[in-house]
């Protein structure tokens, strides 16, 4: 591949999904590349120009470099770990020792509702007439008459 200066174009899957991949000869070995569908590519004019309205203050850039400076350091790779990995030999290790590895409880996700067909149906049951009985009163007839009723006072005696 080296020699011939081409790079090879393959479709992989990663993360359930199809990528388009560039592989490149590299020193002693390839790399690869992924690359963007057509579809995913904007011209730089969709994004607008930068307006003279939209320039920092000079305050701004001087604090924003202050920042970028403070918090620049010397990269360490050495820093940066593949936690999935690790978990994974961690439970392999575990396993290989004989230990019961529990699967990990995920939060139950609420399930999704299709909001036009909730609509749809909300429509269709207000549009049909319903065959409702009329409202039943919390106290009786009888008993309401009652105690409309006037009272009489008792004598005592």
């Amino acid at each position: 591949m080296e020699d011939s200066g081409y790079a090879a174009v393959a479709k992989i899957t990663m993360h359930q999904r199809e990528h388009i991949v560039v592989i490149r000869p590299r020193e002693n070995g390839m790399t690869l590349h992924t690359m963007f569908y057509n579809n995913e590519i904007r011209e730089v004019a969709e994004y607008g120009k930068r307006t003279p309205a939209a320039e920092p203050k000079e305050a701004e850039k001087k604090l924003a470099t202050q920042l970028i400076e403070s918090l620049a350091a010397k990269f360490e790779p050495e820093k940066y770990k593949d936690q999935y990995q690790e978990s994974m030999q961690a439970m392999i290790a575990a396993k290989q020792a004989g230990q019961e590895v529990a699967e990990v409880q995920h939060t139950k996700l609420a399930p999704v509702i299709d909001l036009m067909e909730a609509l749809k149906k909300s429509i269709a049951e207000k549009s049909q007439p319903s065959a409702k009985k009329p409202p039943t009163r919390a106290v009786p007839t009888a008993t309401r008459e009652e105690a409309r009723a006037p009272k009489r006072k008792r004598s005592a005696g």
